[in-house]
């Protein structure tokens, strides 16, 4: 990625074409944990490649919009827009500073985003499920938390870290699997200087 256009906003052929496709590999993802029955959501791998191509705007932009598209059927997605914007500029950031640039690397980077989604998350979680996530291993610990300190905040903030790191961790790095394996003009692509607003 170029290095003056991180906070660039380029309505070019590839970024608007990458946001529907993010929002694509999303569904998928989410499709496949739901198959599968993982205790993970695997729903943010497209806006963390979108990020990594197309810097921090496009990423919280294709978050944003899965979320939207999402609340159609689920309305309590639209709360959780927020999450994925952040997950979404997050990304792109630790990108653009090389911290996803190695599988190594790539680990860290999944551990901050999770913990950023947690962050984020917990007082959501509070403020429409009484603090838990909806997940099976994480409100079991939600329920063991609360039953032994009675305090709802950490309760919550614990199921929603057992959820949301390992779940980041994975998304990461089938993210940074897929950029790998992208042709490199690809990549090119989002590589340029045309750029039509930025926010410096």
């Amino acid at each position: 990625m170029n290095k003056q256009s991180m906070w660039s906003l380029r309505f070019s052929t590839a970024s608007l074409v990458l946001i529907p496709v993010a929002v694509g590999i999303n569904y998928i993802g989410k499709f496949v944990a739901g198959i599968l029955k993982l205790p993970l959501w695997l729903d943010s791998i497209g806006t963390v490649l979108a990020a990594m191509l197309g810097g921090p705007i496009v990423g919280a932009l294709a978050g944003a919009i899965n979320n939207i598209i999402y609340g159609f059927t689920d309305p309590i997605s639209f709360v959780y827009a927020i999450t994925s914007v952040a997950i979404g500029v997050a990304a792109g950031v630790l990108f653009y500073k090389g911290y996803i640039s190695s599988w190594g690397k790539a680990v860290v980077a999944g551990i901050i985003i999770g913990l950023v989604a947690t962050v984020i998350s917990t007082p959501l979680n509070i403020g429409f499920w009484g603090g838990q996530t909806g997940n099976v291993w994480g409100d079991a610990l939600f329920a063991f938390v609360l039953a032994n300190t009675e305090s709802t905040w950490l309760a919550s903030l614990l199921d929603e870290i057992v959820v949301d790191v390992p779940d980041k961790l994975l998304v990461v790095l089938v993210s940074y699997g897929i950029f790998q394996g992208l042709p490199r003009n690809v990549v090119q692509l989002y590589n340029n200087n045309d750029k039509v607003e930025t926010l410096d």
